[in-house]
């Protein structure tokens, strides 16, 4: 089934990057991933509504991971479309405590000292805690919900982090890979072991297009460890 792809972007605070949300429309319905900042929830709100989104319709909320750039919104919109949030279960801690660094081998220390601070001044990293409604694993199929796509798991940024691969070959990779300046490995990783290993992993499987969690969707040439040149 084709189905269509909107990007949400949105900017982070001092205007450091940006963060995408990605809706996916087939005929009917809809599957959002990833849910943007709540400082940013106004026009991520807006942006969804323009696009036809409704109570019914947005089928699932898929979470990449569990940092409050991409979960910020996810409690808000699964109560207003009435709908369900899924993640992988090794980041559903973050989301149950609202702590980025819950099941982290290697907090960043200065985005530790930052965030409380950063909070403070804009709203930024704050987001209503709640649990998954479904968790996620390797291989999942998302076609009873509409669309011929699968999860990948990708670990590296964080524990749970998982791409979503379309039949088309479109990767929705969230924070293994950014686009900032180039396509590159995310400038945070938690587990260097663990995010070669998924690069390694990415590398057998049929993609075409990649869209990051951060910077502009890139042709998988772009990035040279996937396609080996």
């Amino acid at each position: 089934m084709q189905y269509k792809i909107k990007t949400i972007t949105s900017l982070l605070p001092f205007n450091l990057s940006n963060v995408n949300c990605y809706l996916l429309e087939n005929d009917t319905d809809f599957i959002l991933i990833d849910t943007g900042s709540s400082n940013r929830r106004t026009e991520i709100e807006k942006a969804l509504e323009r696009e036809g989104c409704k109570p019914g319709n947005v089928k699932l909320v898929i979470l990449t991971h569990g940092d409050f750039d991409h979960t910020g919104n996810a409690a808000y919109l699964r109560d207003k479309f009435r709908t369900k949030i899924a993640m992988h279960y090794d980041d559903s801690g973050m989301l149950e405590s609202g702590n980025i660094f819950f099941n982290r081998h290697k907090p960043n220390i200065f985005i530790r000292m930052m965030l409380p601070i950063v909070s403070i001044l804009f709203g930024f990293g704050k987001s209503e805690k709640c649990k998954s409604d479904l968790y996620l694993e390797d291989g999942y199929d998302f076609s009873e919900y509409g669309f011929e796509a699968k999860v990948i798991c990708i670990p590296g940024h964080s524990k749970g982090s998982i791409g979503i691969l379309s039949a088309d070959g479109d990767l929705f990779c969230g924070d293994l890979l950014e686009n900032i300046q180039k396509p590159s490995l995310c400038s945070i990783i938690d587990d260097f072991a663990a995010a070669n290993n998924s690069i390694e992993k990415l590398k057998s499987l049929k993609i075409n297009t990649v869209y990051p969690g951060h910077g502009k969707p890139f042709a998988v040439e772009q990035f040279s460890p996937i396609n080996g040149k």
